[in-house]
């Protein structure tokens, strides 16, 4: 399925390609998500008249995202949970945990925004986690896991 992508989207393209795109993928996800539309003459036309404005708010999403990842920077988050024998915890430290623990801090960040290369976190210690705020801003947070 063509579709013309309203907004930059990680590993397909920028605002205004024309990506050739499983149906599934486009009908299930990008379409309802309002990150593309099919591209059909009639659509064509429509995008290329809002083009400006799309673009306008790209730079006003990627702006605002920046300024979050500025103000995440500063922040050291320390989670603490029930350990057992050796540093090993009880359950797991995962993206939800994070995202709460760095709300409660004072910055608003969603579960889908973590991302966690390492998978979830089982042992006490210190980590690196990514906050994807944007697909071009990416900030990497240190995370201590202390015993409760």
């Amino acid at each position: 399925m063509d579709v013309i992508l309203l907004e930059k989207t990680a590993n397909l393209g920028n605002l205004g390609d024309r990506v050739t795109i499983r149906n599934g993928y486009a009908r299930n996800y990008l379409i309802p998500q309002g990150k593309a539309v099919a591209a059909t003459p009639k659509k064509i036309k429509e995008f290329e008249e809002r083009r400006a404005e799309l673009e306008k708010l790209s730079a006003e999403k990627l702006a605002a995202a920046t300024a979050r990842g500025e103000e995440l920077s500063k922040l050291t988050i320390v989670i603490t949970h029930k350990t057992g024998d050796e540093g090993r915890l009880f359950g797991s430290v995962g993206t939800q945990s994070v995202a709460d623990a760095i709300t409660a801090a004072g910055i608003k960040v969603d579960k889908h925004e973590v991302r966690m290369p390492k998978g979830v976190i089982r042992h006490v210690g210190d980590y690196d986690i990514d906050i994807n705020l944007h697909t071009d801003v990416v900030v990497t947070l240190p995370i201590k896991i202390a015993a409760e």
